[in-house]
């Protein structure tokens, strides 16, 4: 698989787990809603380090990456680096705190604010090619 091939695959599972999370998020499932928005997330931000030519072994390392590479030089606004910090918290409550449910006032602002972060880092790997 081409490295262009596995951008627009990535960009392309941003956007999957994205609609995933809304249709969990008609059924109350919050807690996979935060799952499924994290990964958005997290897709399209390994989307823009791959096509810089950065893998990473660890979402730790993507996230710090993006944030070192994206955020502090103003390329993605602040509000989208804060975002991804924070569903990767909820997430992680989500997924690992015992007895930890999240709510649909903990995950539902999520909804708008990651749509708004795959696009804007979507539309910089476009103009990028």
């Amino acid at each position: 698989m081409s490295k262009t091939e596995l951008i627009k695959y990535r960009i392309s599972r941003a956007w999957e787990a994205y609609e995933e999370a809304i249709i969990l998020s008609k059924e109350n499932h919050w807690n996979t809603v935060a799952n499924r928005l994290y990964y958005s997330c997290f897709y399209i931000a390994s989307a823009i380090l791959l096509q810089q030519g950065q893998r990473f072994e660890s979402h730790k390392g993507v996230k710090s990456e993006f944030h070192r590479s994206f955020v502090k030089e103003g390329i993605v606004t602040k509000e989208s680096g804060k975002t991804f910090n924070r569903l990767f918290n909820l997430r992680h409550e989500g997924d690992y705190a015992d007895f930890k449910r999240l709510t649909e006032e903990d995950i539902s602002p999520f909804l708008k604010e990651t749509k708004k972060f795959i696009s804007e880092v979507e539309s910089l790997i476009n103009k990028s090619q």
